[in-house]
């Protein structure tokens, strides 16, 4: 099957407000679909739909998992620390769902921030819950109203690496980071103080996550290449995928 690879890209929920009116709302970053598009795919926005996991993974030739708000720390058997914000109990369920059967499709997946928290948790997992506990610093949220940046170590033979090269700046906002890694889910990426910044999913094409805002440091490289692997799978794809 020819033409653009379809790329879903998960939504957050948010209250939000135009003209004189506040509603909640389906939102995200512009971003994340530009860098899509720019890498040669066709954005598709996901919101929650709950009991249609399956139905919109077989329609996707890729899937963005996008950053926002903590997990809830009891999806991977953990009290949650006074730092968590509230979970959105609707996203978390929507988004392991999606991931769920993203990857027992062998869809390719690019989990952003969240995103890759997400992943590594959905492989059984865990999260760091509040990382100024861990390094003693705010290298990872130096503000709280924008992004800060630092340098990323990629691991040699990764995704990471062949995308972006040895070393890297990368936008940061996050408060948590993966802790002990799930199913055969290995490092990609560390900062300068250990913490991990990427991992891939060992028995699938591409699984990959990156804790910074890649879709903010213009890495076009990552998305090329995540949009090039989806493009592969839509060729191989029967017609009826359409």
């Amino acid at each position: 099957m020819t033409g653009k690879p379809l790329i879903g890209i998960s939504a957050d929920l948010a209250e939000s407000a135009w003209d004189v009116r506040r509603r909640r709302a389906v939102v995200l970053p512009v971003a994340y679909h530009e860098q899509v598009l720019a890498a040669g795919g066709l954005a598709a926005v996901l919101p929650p739909q709950l009991g249609a996991a399956s139905d919109v993974v077989e329609k996707l030739d890729g899937l963005v998992l996008a950053g926002g708000g903590d997990i809830d720390p009891r999806r991977y058997g953990a009290r949650p620390h006074p730092s968590v914000r509230a979970a959105d109990a609707l996203r978390d369920e929507w988004e392991i769902r999606l991931t769920g059967f993203a990857l027992a499709a062998d869809l390719p997946i690019l989990g952003i921030c969240r995103g890759m928290q997400l992943l590594n948790v959905v492989r059984g997992g865990t999260l760091i819950q509040h990382l100024p506990d861990v390094v003693h610093t705010d290298t990872h949220l130096p503000v709280r109203s924008g992004f800060g940046k630092h340098p990323i170590t990629t691991r040699p033979g990764s995704r990471l690496h062949a995308a972006l090269g040895e070393r890297a700046d990368i936008a940061t906002h996050h408060h948590q980071a993966v802790g002990d890694l799930g199913r055969g889910v290995v490092e990609s990426a560390w900062a300068e103080d250990g913490i991990i910044e990427g991992i891939e999913v060992r028995d699938r094409t591409f699984a990959c996550g990156v804790q910074g805002h890649a879709e903010e440091s213009g890495m076009t490289g990552l998305f090329e290449q995540f949009v090039g692997v989806a493009a592969v799978r839509r060729t191989a794809q029967p017609s009826s995928h359409s």
